[in-house]
């Protein structure tokens, strides 16, 4: 190793899910949402005056915070707004754990964090899901579990299992001396926000993204809402390390999206209905799940590995996400994708499980 290569920071990062870019493919494998974001996207693309790129844009982006803060009702000043919620995730991670206690998070959860927690270096701990893929909210009390932070996604990823509201507010309850963060991410699909625990409790801050729900993976839009003391916190730490981090388009498209609620609701309520008919499906090729609350399911065989079907799918152009970790070397998550995409996925499997029995 050469001298000056003892000072680089060195870090496992974080394997993003495969992009393959074949023609005809079924591409299930990164959550992303199958239908397109809504027309008003293409409009202000469309009506973009590329002159203004010349000028720096807004640092706030105040016009998307807006946006964000009249869907949901809070102020403005309770939104932080990012490059996608992993930006935002990075954000608190550096703004929020910095006591040099142990972090805690599940050990089946969203691989970027102790990706996060290794490159900022801040001690974690991952505690283990019950056997049911389940959060236990005693092991992240404070007096059973000191720490110096907590943060979990919900629904969990990649499992898809909820932890209702009453348990997050329980560990809430248990730890007011550090921040909670909960990852929404896939909260739009059926799953209970913590929201309306931001009244009680000035610890909490809650991410959500618009790459799911809101078919704006390729934008990068993340966003938290918290107390405005948290998002203050929060901003200064943004603007210490690139206060330019959204550009005009972005901001632009992202505000006009979260304007047509009307076809966010239209989207997510088409997904929601294929995943439950796809649950159906599953049950009946002998798979098994949790009961998933976001916009995949998380499956096993019962007879078949899930490393081989992940390899036979892949042979088809079906591309799903097979993780070749502990717990879950025998699962596959399985992005919902439309009511055609899934029926191709199901007859393939279909005979190819008649074939292996």
């Amino acid at each position: 190793m050469s001298k000056w290569e003892e000072n680089v920071r060195k870090v496992v990062p974080y394997v993003p899910g495969e992009q393959p870019r074949q023609e005809g493919m079924i591409k299930l494998n990164t959550n992303e949402n199958p239908y397109p974001p809504s027309a008003r996207a293409a409009k202000v693309l469309q009506a973009f005056e590329e002159d203004t790129l010349r000028l720096y844009p807004d640092p706030t982006a105040a016009e998307l915070v807006n946006a964000i803060a009249d869907t949901y009702q809070v102020n403005p000043e309770q939104v932080f707004v990012g490059v996608g919620s992993d930006d935002v995730l990075a954000m608190a991670f550096m703004t929020f754990f910095n006591s040099g206690k142990p972090i805690l998070f599940p050990d089946i959860t969203y691989s970027f964090y102790d990706v996060w927690a290794e490159e900022f270096r801040i001690p974690y701990e991952r505690i283990a899901l019950d056997e049911e893929f389940q959060i236990v909210p005693e092991q992240y009390f404070a007096e059973n579990h000191p720490n110096g932070g907590i943060v979990f996604p919900n629904p969990n990823a990649p499992t898809g299992v909820e932890l209702p509201l009453d348990a997050i507010e329980s560990i809430l309850q248990h730890n007011p001396d550090v921040a909670v963060i909960v990852d929404e991410a896939y909260v739009d699909f059926g799953a209970v926000s913590a929201l309306p625990l931001l009244e009680k409790y000035e610890n909490l801050l809650v991410v959500q993204t618009t790459s799911k729900s809101r078919s704006l993976a390729g934008m990068r839009i993340g966003y938290a809402i918290g107390n405005e003391k948290m998002i203050r916190y929060l901003n200064d730490v943004k603007y210490s390390f690139n206060s330019y981090t959204m550009n005009q388009i972005t901001i632009a498209v992202g505000a006009a999206v979260f304007r047509d609620r009307e076809y966010f609701q239209e989207t997510v309520a088409k997904v929601v209905e294929t995943r439950e008919w796809a649950k159906e499906e599953f049950t009946r090729l002998g798979f098994s799940f949790g009961d998933s609350k976001a916009n995949f399911i998380f499956v096993t065989h019962k007879a078949i590995p899930a490393k081989e079907i992940f390899q036979a799918l892949r042979e088809q152009h079906i591309y799903v996400r097979y993780f070749d970790k502990p717990r879950i070397d025998n699962y596959l998550r399985i992005t919902v994708g439309t009511r055609e995409q899934m029926q191709v996925l199901f007859d393939f499997l279909e005979s190819y499980l008649n074939q292996e029995r």
